[in-house]
């Protein structure tokens, strides 16, 4: 168990200093949060990472969110759901209640979400996912129909608080490809800043520094930090 300590502890290090270093490229006064990302590994680390410092979490599917946040309850851990919603686990989410939804994929979704929100007398933090690589394999909205759709789900889902936009990082090798999904996804939250959007969740483990030198200011990373060397 202390080498396994060691090595989340080598990663996490590791992690932070190359956020710090790409942070800085961009401005000293940049701030930029980790989230990392437990799909792959175990409550132990989970619970090994907390101890060293880190403290938002986050899930890709409403099942394991429920299955981590009860078993390691006893931690005041800031949870994140990150993957695609289905509408028929709205429910068991509004029951989890997490820091925030970082996957509002479609106007569909927020209307449906934002219904079940007012019956439970609840609100719910989220951002606007934008597929701004135009991948079919991707969700999110389009590009040119992402701030209209920021705009109505601010005008009509009260109950929704959009805090911003997140997206993905276009699937190629091609780092010129990447880059320019990134900021795209950056123009747009430029434009969404004075409704409020205060957050442009870009970049995991394999492009986040990238992410972070075209704008974001939070990245989901699981395999860099949870990989045992």
């Amino acid at each position: 168990m202390i080498e396994k300590k060691e090595i989340l502890r080598k990663n996490l290090d590791e992690v932070i200093w190359n956020i710090e270093q790409a942070r800085v490229e961009v401005s000293e006064h940049h701030i930029v949060k980790l989230v990392a990302v437990g799909k792959y590994s175990d409550e132990e680390s989970i619970k090994t990472l907390y101890e060293l410092g880190q403290r938002a979490f986050g899930e890709n599917q409403v099942q394991q969110l429920a299955t981590r946040m009860q078993n390691l309850d006893d931690l005041p851990i800031e949870w994140h759901m990150l993957g695609h919603l289905q509408s028929n686990k709205i429910n068991k989410l509004l029951e989890l209640r997490p820091s925030l939804l970082q996957s509002l994929d479609s106007i569909k979704l927020a209307k449906s979400l934002n219904k079940r929100l007012v019956e439970k007398n609840q609100t719910m933090n989220a951002l606007l996912q934008i597929n701004s690589a135009n991948e079919e394999s991707k969700s999110g909205v389009g590009v040119d129909e992402a701030i209209d759709i920021y705009q109505q789900i601010k005008q009509e889902c009260s109950n929704i608080n959009l805090k911003g936009v997140m997206s993905i990082g276009a699937h190629t090798q091609d780092i010129k490809e990447i880059q320019k999904s990134f900021e795209l996804t950056y123009s747009i939250y430029e434009k969404l800043v004075k409704n409020g959007a205060t957050t442009c969740s870009m970049g995991m483990s394999n492009d986040y520094e990238l992410a972070i030198k075209c704008g974001s200011n939070l990245v989901r990373i699981g395999s860099k930090i949870f990989k045992e060397r």
